[in-house]
């Protein structure tokens, strides 16, 4: 199964995504990144300094104002693309 990369805020999404069977990594720093398929991020320090470092290559998805299972359809449909 994917590894998705999850900010540790969003331990509902978290949660969510074990549950169908994801292999779910906390981001607490960039390294963390690394090696995921798709990271789900609260979007609160998206860009802040107008700088982009990508550290993966996999799907980036915001999860600001989405239910974790809007967020769990989003990286579904994102890893089967």
């Amino acid at each position: 199964m994917a590894k998705v990369g999850v900010e540790q805020s969003l331990t509902n999404v978290q949660n969510a995504l074990q549950q169908k069977g994801y292999d779910v990594v906390q981001l607490k720093q960039e390294q963390d990144a690394a090696g995921c398929d798709c990271c789900v991020i609260t979007g609160g320090d998206q860009n802040v300094m107008g700088m982009q470092d990508t550290q993966m290559k996999g799907a980036v998805i915001n999860a600001d104002g989405l239910t974790a299972e809007e967020v769990c359809q989003q990286v579904e449909s994102r890893l089967q693309q």
